[in-house]
């Protein structure tokens, strides 16, 4: 089969038929590498995929960064300490094998509380849920080039903080000081609009709680950040993705956010995840 790559919606994502990354060709992973690239996020549906496979496909776009710090630690499976498990299931001992539990993870881009967070996730579905778990992207640079002008006027050259203190479920990260202080939080700053390696420019938001836009006292900083959450995530800039055994999805972390609907705490969910190291740390977009 030849590789076909069709567009999910016009501002986020692609699905790519007619690949099997098990047994992936440089001339297939080229097609692969240029979707994500274009879309930002891209899905590939049923695979059948070792840790193994998962592994040695992750590594063809770069090194691999370690699983972040979550409410129990960092959670691997055995013998694989590059994959991290996002799972409510309980072991024989009553323990989460995995991270995040059943509950909504919200908006949010992945480690950006690091100086030099991940370009890229990836997602690899092992066991779904009868119904919700469902997942959220949104394309960041369709937003940007959509902004208002006076939103982008309060935010070029600027920078906003980005939490380190809580996980997008709402779990408090392991081994971290609680505090819903911004100036207190631990976290990086970076470009509120930054420099995608592709050229264009993104909005870079992180997730909500915890956020500070530098230069504005903590009450316009909030104002003006309820307004930037509320324009990325109006329907246009939105792609809903409902998993299937199997799914394998790849985001680029300097252009998307995404989200995860809760589920039945009684159903299990089992993903397997790995993340490409930071190239670069991000760089303003200056026109």
């Amino acid at each position: 089969m030849s590789v076909t790559v069709r567009p999910v919606t016009d501002s986020v994502g692609a699905e790519i038929l007619g690949v099997d990354l098990a047994r992936l060709s440089d001339n297939d992973f080229t097609a692969v590498e240029w979707a994500w690239t274009e879309h930002s996020m891209i899905l590939l549906r049923g695979q059948t995929l070792r840790d193994d496979d998962l592994l040695a496909f992750s590594r063809r776009f770069g090194e691999l960064d370690p699983p972040p710090n979550q409410e129990r630690g960092r959670i691997s499976p055995p013998g694989y300490p590059d994959i991290y498990v996002v799972s409510n299931v309980l072991d024989a001992k009553g323990e989460p094998i995995g991270a995040l539990g059943a509950g909504e993870a919200v908006w949010h881009t992945d480690m950006s509380y690091l100086d030099t967070p991940p370009d890229a996730s990836m997602l690899y579905a092992l066991e779904i849920p009868p119904a919700g778990g469902n997942t959220w992207f949104c394309g960041m640079q369709a937003a940007c080039a959509a902004l208002p002008d006076d939103l982008r006027r309060r935010i070029e050259g600027r920078r906003i903080k980005h939490d380190g203190t809580y996980n997008s479920g709402g779990y408090l990260r392991k081994g971290v000081t609680p505090t819903d202080d911004p100036m207190a939080a631990p976290g990086a700053w970076h470009p509120a609009i930054l420099r995608h390696p592709n050229g264009r420019p993104t909005l870079y938001l992180g997730r909500r709680r915890n956020s500070y836009v530098e230069g504005y006292d903590r009450a316009e900083s909030d104002a003006l950040l309820e307004a930037l959450w509320a324009h990325v995530t109006e329907p246009r800039f939105v792609y809903e993705h409902a998993w299937r055994l199997g799914d394998l999805v790849m985001w680029d972390n300097r252009s998307t956010m995404h989200r995860r609907d809760p589920f039945d705490g009684a159903a299990r969910r089992v993903m397997h995840r790995t993340q490409i190291k930071g190239s670069a740390r991000p760089v303003a977009f200056a026109a």
